[in-house]
């Protein structure tokens, strides 16, 4: 194994590239018309285009991908996150193709990647699983009669989904039928697949989750628990461990599950085991994600252990090379997502030209970035621009570094959630560890930016568009070149109150 495709982009694909580097492999990437100049293209030694800006037409096409790594010559493909790192039909045929799929078994991917079945699955392993409704009938006066049955608050949930994608809550009887169809519609149109099934909802848990990594020499060992329940629309922009609302007693539980719901698919490579704990402190299974997680920085800082590496070894069929003694977490670590959207807008993607960038710095920072100056943020693709993570001794150490380093950060040309950020962080119930997944709608649901930031953005403003360089008119005369940045609504100099 030593020409690596990566078939992904932005900053995982970077991240992959460089662990690629350091382990003398060589790294190859995938990229759309809409990425010729990205960042993760310039990553790699050999680079190849599968197709046009939209990713069905591109990075999900999964000929497109194997015709690439057929031209650039590889011998393994990684996935990555997103895209098709948990499809269990591209990583048969990565195999079927001659090529080691860089990642757990196809079998393992469709089990977990069902979310009934997996539930079904752990189960009979001793996981505790959240009360549900797995064969929701067809006929809506019998889902409705199931629904009731289960009581409320429910959650709807796509079988074959993720990512938030399919999901609904709902309160009262009245709510479930409209409800169940827009589920089914949107999770039909996102994974293919519309069958929903029905769980019971926990107002104020958390979500935690633990990493799992597992040789084919049976071995599997856990590297702890990250806390991810600062969510927006089901999806998380702050992660960090140790968990701060997680006993002793309680982390023993949630690894004996977690370990347990590997081992029952026979799983390899690195994974992360999902669990809702409520706030009576009792945990439930969620799902299983066969793949590298966006958190992983945050374990790596903690442990030491870099997971990309660690999946390109057991990839190659080597045993693990560490025991579960061997693996001792030291600090707290924090990560949170960085993206090209308006918070004050219901968090609507901000799509355009990052007309200016610069990263935060310095001892215990660590940018994942996917961006360079110039670049396009696309309608096409997820809006996160980075994700920024930080290790200090303590939680609050790390807490305040975070906040620091966010108000080093400064991105001019799209709206972004820096801002917003900073404010999560600094809020009393984070501070305290309050957090639960329902965090936002609590405690910021009608945020607003800070009045200085946006004169900030006007000062930053007017100076770019002082000392933007002249242009030539078609007659040979000087003009100013016009300044993206003029019309100031919808952008903003990330977080600085300098």
């Amino acid at each position: 194994m030593q020409r690596i495709l990566i078939a992904n982009r932005g900053e995982i694909a970077v991240r992959i590239a460089r662990a690629c580097r350091e382990l003398g492999l060589t790294p190859l990437a995938v990229y759309s018309e809409a990425d010729a100049t990205a960042p993760h293209v310039r990553a790699a030694d050999a680079v190849a285009c599968i197709g046009p800006p939209p990713s069905r037409e591109s990075y999900l096409d999964i000929d497109a991908v194997l015709n690439a790594a057929r031209t650039l010559r590889a011998d393994a493909v990684h996935p990555g996150y997103g895209f098709l790192a948990e499809n269990a039909a591209f990583a048969r045929a990565v195999t079927a193709a001659g090529m080691t799929f860089i990642g757990p078994s196809a079998e393992a991917i469709s089990v977990m990647g069902d979310k009934t079945r997996a539930r079904r699955t752990v189960a009979a392993a001793g996981v505790p699983v959240v009360p549900a409704v797995e064969d929701l009938p067809a006929g809506a006066a019998a889902a409705q009669t199931a629904a009731d049955g289960l009581g409320y608050p429910l959650l709807i949930k796509a079988a074959a989904g993720g990512g938030g994608k399919g999901m609904r809550i709902v309160h009262q009887a009245g709510e479930f039928g409209a409800a169940r169809e827009a589920a089914a519609r949107e999770a039909l149109s996102a994974f293919g697949d519309g069958r929903v099934f029905l769980e019971r909802y926990f107002e104020r848990a958390r979500h935690v989750e633990v990493q799992v990594l597992a040789d084919t020499h049976g071995a599997t060992v856990h590297l702890g628990e990250r806390e991810c329940s600062i969510q927006r629309r089901h999806q998380k922009i702050i992660e960090e461990t140790p968990s701060p609302g997680v006993s002793s007693a309680l982390r023993e539980r949630l690894i004996s599950a977690a370990v347990a719901a590997a081992r029952s698919v026979n799983y390899t490579s690195a994974g992360t085991v999902e669990f809702l704990v409520t706030d009576a402190g009792e945990p439930y299974f969620l799902e299983m994600n066969t793949r590298l997680q966006v958190e992983h920085p945050i374990t790596e800082w903690v442990t030491g252990i870099d997971l990309v590496q660690a999946q390109l070894r057991i990839a190659t069929g080597a045993p693990l090379w560490l025991t579960q003694e061997d693996i001792v977490a030291r600090g707290h670590a924090i990560e949170c997502r960085v993206y090209a959207e308006d918070p004050a807008q219901q968090f609507l993607p901000s799509p355009g030209r990052v007309e200016f960038l610069r990263e935060p710095q310095g001892p215990g920072i660590r940018v994942d970035s996917g961006i360079a100056a110039g670049g396009e943020i696309t309608v096409h693709y997820d809006p996160m621009l980075a994700k920024l993570s930080v290790w200090a001794a303590d939680r609050d150490a790390a807490r305040l570094r975070l906040i620091s380093a966010l108000r080093d950060y400064a991105v001019m040309g799209v709206t972004t959630n820096i801002a917003f950020l900073i404010d999560v962080l600094q809020h009393a119930a984070f501070a305290s560890g309050a957090t639960h997944t329902h965090f936002i709608e609590e405690h910021l649901q009608s945020w607003r930016p800070d009045r200085c930031e946006a004169e900030v953005a006007a000062i930053a403003a007017a100076l770019h568009s002082m000392l933007a360089p002249a242009a030539t008119t078609a007659g040979g005369h000087q003009r100013r070149a016009a300044s993206p940045w003029q019309s100031l609504g919808g952008w903003r100099l990330g977080g600085g109150e300098r």
